[in-house]
């Protein structure tokens, strides 16, 4: 009975509430088509998780254009969950299926997840989690307390199509929350909602129970462990984790953005790329401490950006002396070395304002890491986990635990077009031109003399050896020896710091053999490099590696590359020999050797070629095309025919 009535009123509060933002918007004149307040029906037959969409207003944005397909409008929306169920729902997320190319400027209540930062480009939908509120209780817990069973997101950003009259709303809204299901949003007007239930057939994960949210998994995970909470300040441990086999860092920076005005008073382990007073002495920070010497403040930014140490601090009593630091900003896959998997530094953070609370601590938001020529990781919210424990320092068998814990996870994204740091291009022995690197594969910054959409042109093989800017004249004089197409305008060049050249060198009836050419077009070298080749069929068929170490990784059908000892020094660009003389790249080369047991039909334009290829865990460039049989050469030589017929026709002119 009494949850029962305790149900009912807080369906009535939601009815009350949502109208008067309703009534609201539209004496502001900003409704834009709305279908009205949530009727009670809607959320009487759910028993789960109601989850609402609703679009509030929509106004033409500068610059007016008459096609409509690139107008941009301004748009303003609401979402909202609410717990109707039984169970408390810890860490929300809700995926919204936008589709208008929109662009989230802003929502209040929740963070991106798959985005870094506002503003983000959503338009092939999003997933928002919970921020700060992150756990949605039920009436029965709560006596109906809407604060702790719902929450509203407000959102603003802009959106493309359509026209003045139109109503664009997402494909659909739902719960992607581990364990429920969700049918197909219904749509009223600008507002959709639908009911997501507890899944009966979802295999309940045996896990120990917890207070805060299990640990997850992620290709990078982070830990925020505070060790000491005090009322002005608190102590913490940060531990950066590598779990995927080609994740990787180098000269990592670590960004993340203060939600109080908290700014870090010392580090231990890393250092922080700005150390400037100011923002702390004209600030609030000045006021709330006045008497605070702010000269040796590590950072006093908002969005602070640090750095690991190098190696020759790894011992130095005021900023070294922990496990795992000091690494230059290396962090490895664990398929190479586990002990450099992991990267850890300390700090001291100072409150704002002070909290009689000393464990009241507001974790920072907008976490983002990157590294040299690394993969590109996006990073979700901080969830609060369990305290991490610690082996006592004593020495004893005894366990310490940290104050508060919270886990932020990041997982490597594929690099948007132009946005690649390392390319690849293909060379056969049945062709003799080399497909180089994509047009503007790495970016182009200047395209006033040359074109970002133009093809690259085929070359000579050996031209992949020099620069792009002395490539022009063998481009134009390869293309007039074998009648290529000259384009009026040539292509730009790859731009990318890394190139890979995979050549297929050889086929038989056994097997094939590839080489592999890595060049480094930087300044600076790349120590314990890695690369790794993804196949699609032939993965099975690898057998050796020549000149590097060569490690199978059968979960991703990746062929994984490093150099021998010794040997995983790859050389930046130097000059050459004379001045007149193109620059020439760092390089590493190897022969590669495949079988064909475990492959039938195979195809050497087809199966020789990776279909992904990674260097220190950054995704490279493909071209869009392999090379093709060209005449007079033969994919396939089998001797025996050939002595066979060589004596039949012996015989014949006897």
């Amino acid at each position: 009975m009494e949850a029962a009535l305790a149900a009912s009123s807080y369906r009535r509060i939601l009815i009350i509430t949502t109208t008067i933002l309703w009534l609201s918007s539209v004496c502001n004149g900003q409704v834009f088509a709305v279908g009205g307040p949530p009727k009670a029906t809607e959320m009487d037959s759910c028993d789960g998780i109601f989850l609402t969409y609703t679009l509030t207003a929509r106004e033409m944005e500068y610059p007016h254009v008459k096609n409509i397909s690139k107008q941009a409008w301004a748009f303003k929306a609401e979402a909202s969950l609410m717990n109707v169920g039984d169970e408390e729902l810890k860490d929300w997320k809700m995926y919204i299926g936008f589709q208008h190319r929109e662009i989230l400027v802003s929502a209040d209540g929740a963070v991106p997840i798959d985005s870094e930062d506002f503003p983000a480009e959503v338009g092939n939908g999003t997933t928002l989690a919970g921020n700060p509120v992150t756990d949605l209780k039920t009436a029965i817990e709560t006596a109906g307390d809407y604060t702790q069973m719902a929450v509203t997101v407000a959102m603003s950003g802009t959106q493309f199509g359509l026209g003045k009259g139109a109503t664009p709303m997402p494909k659909t809204i739902k719960l992607v929350n581990d364990g429920f299901k969700c049918p197909a949003a219904s749509r009223k007007g600008s507002r959709m909602f639908v009911c997501c239930r507890k899944d009966p057939k979802a295999k309940a994960k045996l896990a120990k129970k917890t207070k805060f949210l299990p640990r997850r998994y992620g290709d990078l995970t982070i830990a925020y462990d505070v060790l000491q909470a005090f009322q002005t300040s608190y102590s913490v441990q940060l531990t950066i984790d590598n779990n995927h086999p080609l994740g990787r860092l180098d000269h990592w920076n670590l960004t993340w953005e203060w939600q109080k005005g908290e700014f870090i008073y010392s580090l231990k382990g890393a250092y922080a790329r700005i150390k400037d007073q100011s923002e702390c002495l004209y600030g609030p920070a000045g006021k709330y401490y006045r008497d605070l010497d702010f000269s040796n403040v590590a950072n006093c930014q908002k969005k602070p950006i640090l750095s690991d140490l190098p190696a020759e601090k790894k011992e130095d009593e005021k900023v070294g002396k922990l496990p795992y630091c000091c690494k230059n900003g290396t962090v490895l896959p664990p398929v190479m070395d586990k002990s450099k998997a992991r990267s850890i530094f300390q700090m001291q953070v100072w409150k704002m304002p002070p909290d009689d609370n000393r464990t009241a601590i507001t974790p920072p938001m907008k976490w983002h890491i990157d590294g040299v020529i690394n993969p590109k990781y996006t990073c979700g919210p901080p969830i609060r986990v369990d305290p991490q424990e610690f082996p006592d320092p004593t020495g004893l068998k005894a366990i310490s635990t940290a104050v508060a814990s919270w886990q932020v996870v990041c997982n490597i994204t594929k690099p948007k077009p132009q946005e690649n740091r390392c390319c690849v291009s293909f060379s056969a022995f049945y062709n003799e031109s080399a497909i180089p690197c994509n047009t503007c594969a790495c970016g182009c910054h200047d395209t006033t003399k040359c074109s970002s959409k133009v093809s690259p042109m085929l070359l000579p093989p050996d031209a992949l050896l020099v620069p792009f800017v002395n490539r022009t004249m063998k481009a134009r004089a390869w293309a007039k020896l074998k009648h290529l197409h000259v384009p009026a305008k040539m292509p730009c060049g790859d731009n990318c710091p890394v190139s890979i050249n995979w050549h297929v060198s050889s086929d038989h009836k056994e097997g094939w053999t590839a080489r592999i050419t890595l060049f480094n077009w930087e300044e600076f070298a790349f120590e314990d490099w890695f690369t790794a080749l993804q196949f699609k069929r032939a993965f099975d068929g690898f057998d050796d590696v020549y000149s590097f170490n060569g490690t199978r990784i059968p979960g991703i059908k990746t062929v994984f590359l490093q150099g021998l000892k010794g040997l995983n020094f790859l050389s930046g660009e130097t000059n050459g020999t004379h001045t007149y003389d193109p620059r020439v790249p760092g390089k590493q080369q190897s022969v590669v050797s495949f079988n064909k047991k475990h492959i039938k039909d195979f195809d050497v334009t087809r199966d020789a070629f990776p279909s992904k290829v990674f260097f220190n865990g950054m995704e490279c460039a493909l071209p869009p095309v392999r090379p093709t049989k060209s005449s007079g050469h033969q994919s396939t030589i089998n001797f025996i025919v050939v002595i066979f017929t060589a004596l039949m026709t012996f015989l014949m002119m006897i």
